[in-house]
């Protein structure tokens, strides 16, 4: 078997090498979500009193003299409801408030530098919170699933978002990123559906992968000129984003990074892009070397000069209800048109050999599929199409 990452030359291992690469990807992916958002480790029970803390009254006693606030101190304390931190914290430790569901309030004092993987993550009553001027980095799910935050104040200090920091925050309505981050980490946003709008700053160079993805009220985002990367997913399922514009200065973009957003109307690429293009207003994302159109919308049309469609190029367009396919069209990617659910008719010219499994799957609308003699169709290429008729020519 080749390796995946290398271009052979023969279109066979071509699109042998960009399915097994997808699926490499994709597998990868999960396995950072279960990392990230996986329970405590040796955390099943608070620590609180081995480390001299205590709860009174549904709040937490910490002696004065404390600096840190230790790892997994506070874990799953049900009974606790606020907190109120001794002056001269630097350190809140990794998962010290891990699943304290009812904990509505806390004030971090003004010395805080780090807050550690996990600390607030599951803190589902918590509302609000304003994040000290020293701290530097927001740790991987520090606040996950605290789904009654609404808001919360990031200090010009930090510098970096990890992963899974703020997923599933399905109350947080907007949040202002500062100039001084440069990297927002793999599904830091994930899942926050109540975000309405994101301004992105100059001094982010990295969209990780599903940073933003799920957030269902999502609709404008600026990408500024210092991204040079938009990674796997990112803004899958924004299923109200109606516009996207890539800047010259991105050079990457992963899989599936605009798929499921269904109310896309407008896709642009800056003309200076050197890498991907939206030749003719052609209201698509199109890898200008390989000619791959790799994200569309309703409004797409595929330029002549297109040889193939890329894998999700349009997963989950919802509203696609026609497109026309050039005879310059030579292959079509894996999932290219799964879950397009209004998509009615579509004919598959002479140059395409193969239509592969799943390609067209849960098109729940298509009527009619015009597909060449020549063309092999795998079996499950066109499942969940219940009214769907195929007309060999």
């Amino acid at each position: 078997m080749p390796n995946p990452h290398v271009f052979t030359g023969d279109p066979y291992f071509h699109s042998l090498q960009k399915n097994i690469q997808a699926g490499l990807i994709l597998f990868h992916s999960f396995i950072r979500i279960f990392a990230l958002n996986k329970p405590p480790e040796n955390t099943i029970m608070a620590k609180y009193k081995e480390y001299g803390y205590d709860i009174q009254n549904g709040k937490a006693i910490i002696p004065e003299w404390e600096t840190e606030i230790k790892e997994g101190a506070f874990v799953v304390c049900k009974e606790l409801t606020s907190v109120e931190l001794p002056q001269w914290i630097k350190k809140i430790g990794k998962e010290a408030f891990y699943g304290c569901e009812n904990l509505t309030d806390i004030t971090l004092p003004e010395w805080v530098e780090e807050i550690g993987n996990g600390a607030f993550c599951g803190c589902k009553n918590l509302k609000s919170i304003t994040l000290p001027r020293w701290v530097t980095e927001i740790g991987n799910r520090a606040f996950s699933g605290c789904s009654s935050l609404t808001s919360i104040t990031i200090p010009e200090s930090v510098t970096k978002i990890g992963g899974c920091a703020f997923s599933g925050c399905s109350s947080l309505t907007s949040i202002a990123i500062p100039e001084s981050v440069m990297k927002i980490g793999g599904h830091a946003f994930r899942g926050c559906s109540s975000l309405t709008s994101i301004a992105i700053p100059e001094s982010v160079t990295e969209i990780e992968e599903w940073a933003f993805s799920a957030c269902s009220s999502l609709t404008s985002i600026s990408i500024p000129l210092s991204v040079t990367e938009i990674g796997f997913a990112a803004f899958w399922g924004c299923s109200s984003l109606t516009s996207i514009t890539i800047p010259e200065s991105v050079t990457e973009i992963g899989y599936c990074a605009f798929s499921g957003c269904s109310s896309l109307t407008s896709i642009s690429v800056s003309k200076d892009n050197k890498v991907y293009d939206s030749r003719e207003d052609c209201n698509a994302i199109i890898h200008t070397e390989s000619n791959t159109l790799i994200s569309g919308c309703k409004n797409t049309t595929i330029p002549p000069s297109v040889t193939e469609i890329g894998g999700w190029a349009f997963f989950g367009c919802k509203t696609l209800t026609n497109i026309t396919i050039p005879p310059s069209v030579t292959e079509i990617g894996k999932y290219a048109f799964k879950d397009c659910s209004s998509l009615t008719g579509i004919s598959i010219p002479p140059s395409v050999t193969k239509i592969g499994d799943w390609d067209f799957s849960y098109c729940s609308s298509l009527t009619e599929v015009r597909i060449p003699k020549g063309c092999h169709v795998d079996n499950d290429a066109f499942k969940y199409c219940p009214h769907v008729e195929i007309i060999r020519y």
